[in-house]
């Protein structure tokens, strides 16, 4: 009996410390590598759906106190807030799809880098200028959802057709834009809004200019950090968190375990 006994427990401290060890080596790949980041805002229509669940590589930009997770509420690397410096650090490309912390509320946002340190950023008429030259754009159809509420804050989305119906097919105009580097995305357009007007925005050194890519439809650095929309503002380097690569797979329900509202056609899907 004392020999099984002592087999048993010998199988249960084993147990415990692959339980342990696990739980020891995913909080190390969320805290150096990946970290899991669900969409949970149509702020980035089409390029990202509400739902969306897709890990961001920290690895990309190298690491500032923002890279580290917080847990039970403590912030672990708060002690190195306010620093530019990064390690392992390189630069994000103007493009990019990064996720960062909220200058101000903390949070985590996802955006497109639009502007580099330096930049003269302006909306003209629906147009994004970049250091005086607007971005070649071109027409790319129609984007198509239906009207009803979407994921767990239940918002429903803004179309150009007006105002549906509940069940009736919400537009919106697409277009594909064409950064100075190159890199080519699809934006969407509502129609005229406040923000497709704007001042020219100067980005400070070391700071980043980020727009949504459901242009009307985005709390991003056209907003200021003060008021009512805490708007994102300028975001500084030490803010970034990391760059989103590809969708892992994608829930069009209320939650990540409906495996029967999943997108079959956005599984490891690319992020462009």
């Amino acid at each position: 009996m004392a020999a099984k006994e002592k087999k048993k427990d010998g199988a249960i401290v084993e147990t415990i410390k692959t339980v342990v060890y696990a739980l020891l080596i995913a909080g190390a790949i969320r805290t150096l590598i990946f970290q899991p980041f669900w969409i949970p805002s149509g702020s980035m229509k089409s390029t990202l759906l509400i739902g969306d669940f897709l890990f961001v590589n920290k690895f990309a930009y190298g690491y500032s106190y923002a890279s580290c997770p917080s847990l039970f509420g403590v912030d672990f690397c708060g002690f190195a807030k306010g620093s530019d410096e990064r390690l392992f650090g390189s630069e994000p490309e103007r493009g990019d799809v990064v996720v960062f912390k909220h200058p101000v509320l903390g949070s985590d946002y996802i955006k497109r880098l639009i502007g580099l340190p330096g930049d003269r950023i302006q909306m003209r008429d629906s147009l994004l200028y970049i250091n005086g030259t607007a971005v070649a754009m071109t027409a790319d159809g129609v984007f198509e959802e239906e009207m009803a509420r979407q994921g767990p804050e239940g918002s429903r989305p803004r179309c150009s057709n007006g105002r549906p119906a509940t069940g009736e097919i919400c537009e919106k105009q697409r277009f594909t834009e064409v950064l100075p580097n190159g890199v080519s995305h699809s934006i969407l357009d509502i129609g005229d809004s406040r923000v497709d007007n704007t001042q020219e925005f100067v980005v400070p050194e070391g700071q980043y200019f980020f727009m949504g890519d459901n242009r009307d439809n985005s709390i991003d650095s056209r907003f200021s950090q003060t008021g009512a929309q805490r708007g994102v503002g300028f975001v500084r380097r030490e803010n970034i968190i990391g760059r989103a690569d590809r969708i892992l797979f994608s829930s069009a329900g209320d939650s990540l375990l409906y495996f029967w509202t999943w997108r079959s056609d956005r599984f490891y899907k690319a992020i462009e």
